[in-house]
């Protein structure tokens, strides 16, 4: 057996399962801990989402407009708390030795209006700012490509250094699952991988204006932007 599975499974044993997460114990539920722990043991971070801008990226308008969203069932007392949590949650970007995040997102989440159309026009614009990070990778799903995304649902596949230990996140009305299995881990590697190929070229603002095609990521976000 591969002597650096070996080791990594030797530190999960003895990890203690604490961080930033611990206080928020009381406060949340599981599922968005056992979210926070994995990410911060990520090496690579890869997510599909179809209908939100995913949490990571998300402004605190934005995911403030989303958790005051009835169907969720959020007292109002409990959304400062998951708030707080969700932006803490973020930190994985800007810390040091940050994952590398690569992100297909639907065209559709470009038009769902969380809080109004102005917190849709931050949310896009931050969503474009964070592109800048040499580490995060944004890719564009647009309605006119492949019907994959309509069927693949939204998950987040959580890669640490040894990727044989990675675990894929599915988000679902009746709760979180959680796959580990060669296989899943497999299958969803390969799912991303076509996502990606059917999507458009990753949001690129080193470029220059000109050099921008019609048909990449950050030609679609700026046409959304112009129409709100």
């Amino acid at each position: 057996m591969d002597k650096t599975y070996i080791e990594a499974l030797v530190v999960m044993s003895e990890a203690t399962g604490k961080g930033w997460w611990t206080p928020y114990k009381k406060p949340m539920e599981q599922g968005p801990l056992n979210m926070a722990e994995l990410e911060a043991g990520a090496a690579e971070v890869r997510l599909h989402q179809s209908l939100f801008i995913p949490g990571l990226f998300q402004t605190a308008d934005y995911a403030q407009a989303i958790f005051a969203t009835p169907q969720l069932g959020f007292e109002n007392e409990d959304i400062g708390d998951a708030l707080k949590f969700r932006m803490e949650r973020q930190r994985i970007l800007t810390r040091d030795s940050p994952p590398s995040v690569h992100a297909v997102i639907h065209e559709s989440a470009l038009h769902m209006k969380f809080g109004g159309t102005d917190v849709l026009r931050g949310q896009l614009l931050h969503l474009i700012e964070l592109a800048r990070l040499p580490h995060v990778n944004i890719r564009i799903y647009p309605f006119s490509s492949q019907a994959h995304a309509a069927i693949s649902g939204n998950f987040v596949h959580l890669i640490p250094s040894v990727p044989q230990l990675g675990t894929v996140v599915l988000e679902q009305l009746t709760g979180i699952r959680y796959l580990g299995g060669q296989e899943a881990l497999l299958q969803y590697r390969q799912l991303f991988e076509r996502l990606a190929d059917y999507a458009l070229p990753p949001i690129d603002v080193s470029l220059a204006p000109e050099a921008h095609s019609v048909k990449d990521s950050l030609a679609l976000i700026q046409h959304v932007l112009y129409t709100l």
